[in-house]
């Protein structure tokens, strides 16, 4: 059997991945998201995504015991909104997110999603980049005000979700949905797939954390 390790603090992940049968384990990696982006100032979008997968990964694989990481992969992952090759992360504040959403409104920009897997029992990795078309809507001021009151705008790359309360603002997607959120299931299966490893794996995995 194979155990997940998220190399993620996010809420949304976790639940994605729940949702599907998987329990993880959650080990936050706490690395300078900004400081890596500012870094690579001419990076795409999926680029800088990747980058930061990677970075979460490696910092979480590299704390990890060889000895009891033999059946685990540890995958890190990372989003951002492409707007015309502008990639937006997290909104640094309410103003930062409100001119955003103006400039975002009524069009439709790129939900990149770097993953970086890791086996740390042999070193192997491997990573890829999923993208999700998203149509977005617009807002109106009291709108705004009302949804930055929540907090959640500011905790999500573009300063809004599709499955929380900034989902009725979305006016569609072309894509895995899953991506949108911050972890592209299949994107995912497909990874570990190239590795041999088959995510009902990671079900029973599930089933032996919770029983």
């Amino acid at each position: 059997m194979t155990h997940l390790v998220l190399a993620s603090r996010s809420p949304a992940r976790l639940m994605v991945l729940r949702n599907a049968g998987v329990e993880p384990t959650v080990l936050v990696s706490h690395v300078d998201e900004d400081a890596i982006a500012a870094a690579m100032p001419d990076a795409t979008p999926a680029e800088l995504a990747l980058r930061l997968a990677q970075e979460k990964a490696r910092v979480v694989a590299s704390g990890l015991n060889a000895a009891d990481s033999r059946d685990v992969v540890v995958v890190g992952c990372d989003s951002v909104f492409d707007l015309d090759g502008t990639a937006f992360g997290k909104p640094a504040d309410a103003t930062q997110a409100k001119e955003r959403w103006k400039l975002m409104a009524n069009r439709s920009g790129v939900l990149r999603t770097g993953h970086w897997l890791i086996h740390p029992a042999t070193g192997r990795e491997i990573g890829d980049v999923t993208s999700t078309t998203v149509h977005l809507g617009s807002m109106t001021d009291a709108e705004m005000d009302a949804y930055l009151a929540t907090g959640e705008p500011l905790e999500v790359a573009g300063g809004f979700t599709l499955d929380g309360l900034g989902g009725a603002f979305v006016e569609g997607v072309e894509g895995d949905p899953s991506n949108v959120v911050g972890i592209s299931l299949p994107g995912l299966r497909s990874l570990l797939g190239s590795w041999g490893i088959s995510w009902t794996d990671l079900w029973e995995t599930a089933t032996c954390a919770k029983s």
